[in-house]
């Protein structure tokens, strides 16, 4: 990983964890450790409304905390109720975390190619249907990231379990001052929430 991705997992190693929010991850974590147990591929679809922008950042940082806890057999997935396009806010934040990305597609659902190591296979990054081709169709985890508050998230019948771990939408700041900072804090919740869980599995 490059200098300033490796400053950001630092920084991100270093951020506490309540027990609230340590209770909301545990299923998780335990669906994670099971499998891990077993010695299965894991593979998890993150999933929320509009696939544009909590569900991309907790599939581009699943995948980055696996490499990073050297753990080849985790496959990371996002998809929604609809696609839209993911957020240019998320591309730009990510940057500035130190991801490198290219533009693959400049249609009006552009299509990323997220890269946390320059050696690494690239993720994939483009809003789509929970159940687009794309993303798995059997033995894989549905998480569920939209917060409290929107009903939109779908039932997954053909998941394997179904998790909720929920964040707020960083879009209550678009176009506003705090508008990459809050993308920033939601980004940097969800990294560190996934390193503790990582840093639990004990493998």
């Amino acid at each position: 990983m490059n200098k300033k991705l490796n400053q950001t997992l630092q920084e991100i190693s270093m951020i506490t964890i309540n027990d609230n929010r340590k209770t909301i991850l545990s299923p998780l974590l335990s669906y994670l450790k099971q499998k891990l147990d077993s010695r299965e591929l894991v593979n998890i679809n993150f999933i929320c409304t509009h696939n544009s922008r909590r569900s991309h950042l907790a599939q581009v940082w699943m995948k980055t905390l696996a490499n990073h806890f050297k753990i080849d057999y985790i496959q990371t997935y996002s998809g929604g109720t609809e696609d839209t396009a993911v957020a240019t806010q998320v591309i730009k934040t990510l940057k500035v975390q130190g991801f490198t990305i290219d533009v693959l597609s400049k249609d009006e659902n552009p299509v990323y190619a997220i890269k946390y190591d320059e050696n690494s296979h690239p993720i994939i990054g483009f809003s789509k249907k929970y159940d687009h081709s794309f993303n798995p169709s059997s033995n894989f985890a549905a998480v569920m990231t939209c917060s409290q508050a929107d009903q939109g998230c779908p039932f997954v019948s053909d998941s394997e379990q179904r998790i909720a771990v929920t964040y707020e939408d960083p879009k209550i700041a678009d176009n506003t001052a705090e508008e990459l900072q809050t993308y920033l804090n939601r980004s940097n919740q969800i990294a560190s929430e996934f390193y503790y869980i990582f840093s639990q599995l004990n493998l």
